[in-house]
């Protein structure tokens, strides 16, 4: 794991060729400011595995597709595409003329480079099965066959084609993720792992890297290759790990910012004050995303379906989002969000409509089955993560638990850090979030593939889902397709695979002087779209 240039190596940088990377300032550059939710571990896409990577990736880089301002898939590297008459085969046509930063053309090799990569296992790349839709990418990433089988190939210089294993009417959407980036295959082989350095990083999006300072900032300066630069109004961004909600209100209100972009952009307690104070510069919008607990079944007694299910009656989803959240979430009784294409409407949790009393004698009904009562309370540790208002969940969570005999210590770590954890399998009970990568859902889903590894956090493995997922990863229509993937989702809830609790929202800090921001239901926000007008002096 490479990637970060050391305070040291900043400091002396002169004789790696840093300094010459960073380049004069200067005094008329317009820069934008931006708080990032934590300190990334990399911008090497393959090994990102965050949003907190993805939004600096996102304007270093540029995919196939890429995302407008609300975060629909628009052309990128790739002018245009076609899907040919068996669904399977798809053909993208690269702009000609775009080059990398250094001023190499960019090519379909580079596509080709960027998935076999990724694919390839001994990148070990946590999100790679997100493209298993690709043609013996599972194969691939199993090592059960070589990279060159993968379904992809460069018919020229400037057209790259993908096959995939089914059908994929949701493709181009989901070739706006940083798993599907071409990569500059002439710096990487060069530089190895070292590749993302400032100095050697070289990019196809809107800006290049030009300095990380770990746990301080990250900056990027505007791309003068970039195809579209002439469009492009910031001419830096500088990226800021900020993980305490009221920090970043505070470094707003003093400007020492000028964004900060969800999902948790300010103390939701500080919301009244926002209304009557910076009645224009506080954004809550709804996103396609889902908060829930992840249960590590490899472990004792979250094997036992019992125990999962005595956690979930417990809660009380419609008091933490009204009373504690208070940003308008609203409770998930279903793991797929209700509002999302391609599907009908998600099926149910079984006790949703049960008054909470009931909710808690069945759960300690199920406590006493499983063996666990006041002589032997059911306890674990709880991993969240750091935050004001993650902390107050937490704890309201426990409470609830607290009722039925169930005791947990909250534990917190950094996102970064907690997310790591997850992905490990080093716990016991966790918070996990899941924003859509498309508009599908299949992205939901997918995180309890038994074949999804690395996000696949608890472990559930049944047979019957997979192979539902698979039959509807086959189905051209619709209507059907959506059905197999209900059951799919009534089977994962049945046996408490996961348990939802809140459909979640994103708020965030924008200063009016911040035009070209558009709330989206994915918060995903693009610099390449943003400019500043009228910023106070």
């Amino acid at each position: 794991m490479p990637r970060i240039v050391r305070r040291s190596l900043l400091s002396a940088g002169l004789a790696t060729g840093f300094s010459a990377a960073i380049g004069p300032g200067h005094a008329n550059d317009v820069i934008l400011r931006r708080g990032n939710i934590s300190e990334p571990d990399t911008l090497d896409p393959h090994l990102g595995s965050g949003n907190w990577e993805f939004a600096i990736l996102g304007d270093l880089f540029l995919g196939l597709t890429t995302e407008d301002i609300r975060s629909r898939p628009i052309p990128g590297a790739a002018e245009s595409w076609s899907l040919a008459d068996d669904k399977l085969t798809w053909t993208f046509k690269l702009r000609p003329g775009q080059v990398w930063s250094d001023g190499v053309p960019v090519r379909a090799s580079d596509f080709v480079f960027g998935f076999r990569r990724l694919l390839d296992p001994k990148t070990a790349a946590r999100y790679a099965s997100l493209q298993y839709g690709i043609k013996n990418g599972l194969a691939v990433n199993t090592g059960k066959m070589p990279p060159e089988a993968l379904g992809v190939r460069a018919v020229d210089d400037l057209t790259f084609e993908i096959v995939t294993e089914a059908p994929l009417p949701y493709l181009p959407g989901l070739l706006m993720h940083y798993t599907a980036f071409g990569l500059p295959e002439h710096v990487v082989t060069k530089h190895g792992d070292a590749w993302t350095r400032p100095g050697n990083l070289v990019s196809n999006g809107p800006y290049m890297l030009e300095m990380w300072e770990p746990h301080d900032r990250i900056r990027v300066r505007k791309n003068p290759k970039f195809y579209d630069a002439a469009n492009v109004a910031i001419d830096v961004v500088e990226y800021y790990p900020i993980e305490d909600e009221k920090a970043a209100l505070d470094q707003f209100r003093a400007r020492q910012i000028d964004a900060n972009i969800g999902p948790r952009g300010f103390p939701i307690a500080e919301l009244p004050w926002l209304k009557v104070n910076m009645p224009d510069e506080h954004v809550i919008v709804p996103q396609l995303a889902v908060d829930y607990i992840a249960v590590n079944m490899r472990r004792k007694p979250w094997n036992d379906p019992r125990v999962r299910l005595a956690l979930s009656l417990a809660l009380d989803r419609d008091t933490v989002t009204a009373k504690v959240n208070r940003d308008g979430r609203r409770p998930a009784y279903s793991f797929i969000p209700p509002d999302i294409a391609n599907y009908t409407t998600p099926p149910r949790l079984f006790f949703a409509d049960w008054p909470l009393e009931k909710r808690q004698a069945e759960a300690r009904r199920l406590l006493a089955d499983a063996g666990f009562g006041p002589k032997n309370p059911l306890r674990f540790d709880y991993n969240f993560m750091t935050g004001r208002d993650p902390r107050r969940q937490g704890v309201a969570e426990i409470s609830l638990w607290s009722a039925v005999g169930i005791y947990a210590q909250l534990q917190v770590n950094e996102p970064k850090v907690h997310y790591n954890m997850l992905q490990e399998q080093d716990f016991e009970v966790a918070f996990a979030a899941w924003i859509a990568d498309y508009d599908d859902p299949e992205t939901f889903l997918y995180l309890l593939d038994s074949r999804s590894s690395g996000f696949n956090y608890g472990g559930y493995h049944n047979p019957k889902f997979d192979g539902l997922l698979d039959e509807a990863r086959r189905t051209l229509d619709i209507e059907q397709r959506a059905g197999l993937m209900f059951q799919a989702e009534q089977i994962a809830l049945e046996e408490t695979a996961v348990i939802p609790t809140a459909f979640r929202t994103a708020r965030m800090l924008v200063a009016n002087y911040v035009k070209g921001f558009e709330g989206n239901s994915k918060n995903i926000h693009r610099s390449r779209w943003m400019r500043i007008e009228g910023r106070p002096s």
